[in-house]
């Protein structure tokens, strides 16, 4: 999939580049299988603003994925479809039963393709099949984390994992981020590589652009009064050498752990941190 340029009419259209809908196949998605998303601007249920530099932006409606076939299913592919609300193409398939579903396309997914699902489905490009049954060395994606829950890992565009070796009930995958991990052997997953994987490389180009996409202006905290933010103030813009990057609130933003305690390290073979070490 290549990028679409635009011509320079104005310093803003200079540097902006589009997705290539060429590989779209209709415009109109199936009415059972969206729903309304209403607009939060980034608040809670309190009204409290809980993320910040949201509002505005375009209507969408969300796309009800199903991230979890049932083995067994059989089902063809009729469309290729645009979803504004993830980065990766979805398709549109028929199953056995005339049933409409909703998956993550991969690459090189059309139309006409049949995708299969279960421990004796073929091994072939956007067929679901449990770790135990894919070849090792395969690139997937859509990955479980637990047998039965649904791909959850691997879902953004141009993604993909590697099995990289199975040894009794746990298969090892490394994932995009260099990590290695284990998994159980039940776990589903889709071979291949996700879809539009251009995705990364497309330049927005303009406010107004980000604007539509729901993102509002955010500011540097350099750039505040002393009494706004911790790295605000200074004679004439002074930035010395202070503290530690900070967030609003005082808080550490480099170096900082986030991993809540309640999560294991147990199935993590090697850290995403040292692979990026090793480069």
């Amino acid at each position: 999939m290549a990028l679409t340029q635009y011509k320079p009419t104005t310093p803003a259209r200079r540097g902006m580049t589009a997705q290539d809908f060429s590989d779209i196949t209709t415009k109109k998605p199936v009415k059972g299988l969206t729903k309304i998303k209403k607009s939060t601007a980034g608040r809670n249920n309190q009204g409290r603003i809980t993320t910040r530099h949201r509002g505005g932006g375009v209507k969408r409606m969300h796309r009800l994925m199903n991230h979890r076939l049932p083995a067994g299913t059989v089902a063809t592919v009729e469309h290729i479809e645009y979803d504004p609300n993830r980065s990766a193409r979805i398709a549109r398939i028929k199953d056995q039963t005339g049933v409409y579903h909703y998956i993550l396309a991969g690459k090189g997914m059309k139309q006409g393709d049949k995708i299969e699902s279960g421990e004796k489905a073929s091994v072939e490009q956007g067929n679901r099949l449990p770790l135990s049954a894919i070849p090792v060395g395969s690139q997937i994606y859509a990955l479980e984390l637990q047998p039965g829950k649904g791909g959850q890992a691997v879902r953004s565009a141009g993604t993909k994992a590697q099995l990289m070796a199975r040894e009794g009930n746990y298969a090892t995958v490394k994932m995009p981020s260099g990590e290695v991990r284990r998994f159980r052997i039940e776990c589903m997953a889709s071979i291949g590589i996700v879809g539009n994987e251009q995705h990364q490389n497309v330049k927005i180009g303009s406010a107004g652009r980000n604007r539509r996409k729901g993102i509002r202006p955010s500011v540097r905290g350099v750039v505040m009064n002393a009494a706004d933010h911790p790295h605000g103030g200074g004679d004439g813009g002074a930035h010395g050498p202070g503290k530690a990057p900070r967030t609003p609130w005082g808080q550490l933003t480099l170096g900082y752990r986030t991993r809540r305690r309640k999560y294991s390290n147990n199935m993590i073979v090697r850290s995403r941190h040292e692979a990026k070490r090793k480069r």
